[in-house]
C-alpha cells in the first residue's frame, strides 16, 4: 500500500505518510489506528485515543443495522389498494382478494379512502370501512401505521408471517388428504382367484415344457 491521506485524528490532520510512519505515529502516542475509507486516494485512516475510538466503533454498528433494516424496508414493497367509503360488495371482495394475495406474498398493503368535498361528512363510514378490511384480512396482518385525520385517510397492514405459514400448513395438508383420498378410490378392485387347473393338465403342461427346454440343450 502506498500513501495514507490524510491520517486524521481528534486533534489536527497529521497528512500523507506511509504506511509505516503511520503505524509508528500510533505506537508512539499509544493510540489506536483505524480505517474510515479505502475508497479515497489515497486511503483515509484516523488515530483514536482508545474510549474514543470505542464510540466511533458503536456509532458505525449503529449506522450499519439502520442501513440493514431500511434494506429489509425497501425489498418489502408497498402495494396500495383504493376505495370508496361507499364501495359496493363485489368491489370489496376484489380488494379483499387483492390483499390477501399480496401479504402473502410478502408485501405491505395500504388501504386507502379518499374523501372529497362533502364525501368528508362520512368519515366515519369510511373508518369502519377500513376497520371491516382489517378484520376481514385477519390474523395474516398486523396494523404498521394509520391516518385518521386527514382526508386521505388509510391503513397499512403488514405481512404475519408466521399466521400466514400456519394456515399454508393447513392447506397443504388438506390437499396432502385428499390426494391420498384419490389414490384410494383409484386403486382397481380385488380379482378372483383363478381356480386350479386339472392334475392332468399340470402333467402335460410339465411334459411339454421339459421336452422344449431337452430339444433347446
Amino acid at each position: 500500500m502506498g500513501p495514507i491521506s490524510p491520517v486524521a485524528s481528534p486533534k489536527p490532520e497529521v497528512g500523507v505518510v506511509s504506511v509505516s510512519e503511520a503505524v509508528q505515529i500510533a505506537d508512539e502516542n499509544d493510540l489506536i489506528l483505524a480505517i474510515l475509507s479505502l475508497d479515497g486516494d489515497p486511503p483515509v485512516l484516523r488515530l483514536f485515543q482508545e474510549k474514543d475510538y470505542k464510540k466511533h466503533k458503536y456509532e458505525q454498528q449503529k449506522k450499519k443495522r439502520t442501513q440493514q433494516k431500511r434494506s429489509v424496508a425497501k425489498r418489502m414493497g408497498l402495494k396500495e389498494l383504493k376505495m370508496g367509503y361507499n364501495i359496493d360488495i363485489h368491489d370489496y371482495s376484489v380488494r379483499l382478494k387483492a390483499a390477501r394475495k399480496f401479504l402473502k406474498a410478502g408485501d405491505k398493503v395500504k388501504i386507502m379512502v379518499n374523501l372529497k368535498g362533502r364525501e368528508n361528512l362520512y368519515k366515519k363510514q369510511a373508518i369502519e370501512l377500513l376497520r371491516r378490511f382489517q378484520n376481514d384480512v385477519g390474523e395474516m396482518a398486523t396494523e404498521e401505521s394509520k391516518n385518521f385525520q386527514e382526508r386521505n385517510i388509510y391503513l397499512v397492514l403488514v405481512p404475519n408471517k408466521i399466521a400466514i405459514q400456519k394456515e399454508q400448513d393447513e392447506l397443504n395438508k388438506k390437499d396432502t388428504a385428499i390426494e391420498d383420498s384419490d389414490q384410494s378410490d383409484d386403486q382397481p378392485e380385488e380379482s378372483e382367484p383363478v381356480p386350479a387347473q386339472p392334475e392332468e393338465s399340470k402333467e402335460t403342461e410339465t411334459e411339454v415344457s421339459a421336452n422344449f427346454q431337452l430339444d433347446i440343450l
